[in-house]
């Protein structure tokens, strides 16, 4: 599969999101990590992805992030894009997509997920629509329905956002 490629099978699923959830170091991030001198987390997002979610929220579908680390940052930007699920601090992403499900009463079916590494792999492998960033690890290529031209970080989540809004919208 090529980054950007649109396949009918990629049509289908898109078509029936309702929740797009997310890993955030590396899909909302550049996947660095970065410290001040007094220790101090710091992390760097992409205002095309804020953006991005806004767009998905107005357009009436919701959000949510399941990540391995923990971050008062990341608090913040999901406070103030107003994200509906954070869950942080993940040992284990499959466990915490199913907690979601059942707060959420979305199926499967309805859910978009967007990784970049192997940490991923079990809730991209469930999901209906399993998306990678462009600078996804080669086990993530294998699986997905969709690879972003654009990397972690640098305005992917607005592309697949752009991009599954135009099927659902569109067919």
């Amino acid at each position: 599969m090529r980054n950007g490629e649109v396949t009918q099978d990629f049509i289908e699923r898109a078509k029936k999101v309702k929740l797009l959830l997310m890993d955030c170091d590396g899909v909302l991030t550049d996947g660095k990590l970065y410290f001040s001198a007094t220790g101090e987390e710091l992390k760097t997002f992409h205002v095309h992805d804020g953006q991005g979610i806004s767009i998905w929220h107005k357009a009436g579908f919701k959000t949510g992030i399941i990540t391995g680390r923990e971050s008062e940052i990341l608090k913040r930007r999901v406070s103030e894009l107003k994200i509906n699920y954070l869950i942080q601090n993940s040992k284990d992403k499959l466990s915490d997509l199913e907690k979601i499900l059942n707060d959420s009463g979305y199926s499967l079916e309805e859910i978009a997920y967007v990784g970049d590494d192997v940490s991923d792999l079990e809730v991209l492998k469930a999901v209906a629509l399993p998306i990678a960033v462009g600078n996804c690890v080669g086990e993530l290529k294998k699986i997905v329905s969709y690879i972003t031209n654009k990397h972690g970080g640098c305005g992917a989540v607005r592309e697949i956002i752009e991009v599954v809004l135009k099927q659902i919208l569109e067919n």
